[in-house]
């Protein structure tokens, strides 16, 4: 399946919405040895940082959530009310 990583930042972005409503930005790069992509949760000086493997990409793709990327990132916004 052909995506660029723009479009697969925007469509986590769209899936999970509480990312921009606490203000967390996201950045992922491709790593070829690892089939996966890194993705990167930021908040101020806090960061998260985990991977998504590329059938879990494709299946983000086409709409399908990702549920371990959706604990992840729950978990990080978990940890900034806590500590923020």
């Amino acid at each position: 399946m052909g995506y660029t990583k723009v479009a697969l930042e925007e469509k986590i972005m769209d899936m999970y919405p509480e990312i921009s409503r606490h203000g967390i930005s996201v950045s992922l790069n491709f790593d070829e040895g690892k089939n996966a992509y890194i993705v990167k949760f930021r908040k101020d000086k806090n960061e998260l940082a985990t991977h998504l493997e590329k059938k879990d990409a494709d299946d983000c793709m086409n709409n399908i959530k990702c549920v371990y990327l959706g604990v992840q990132i729950a978990q990080f916004i978990k940890n900034f009310e806590i500590h923020g």
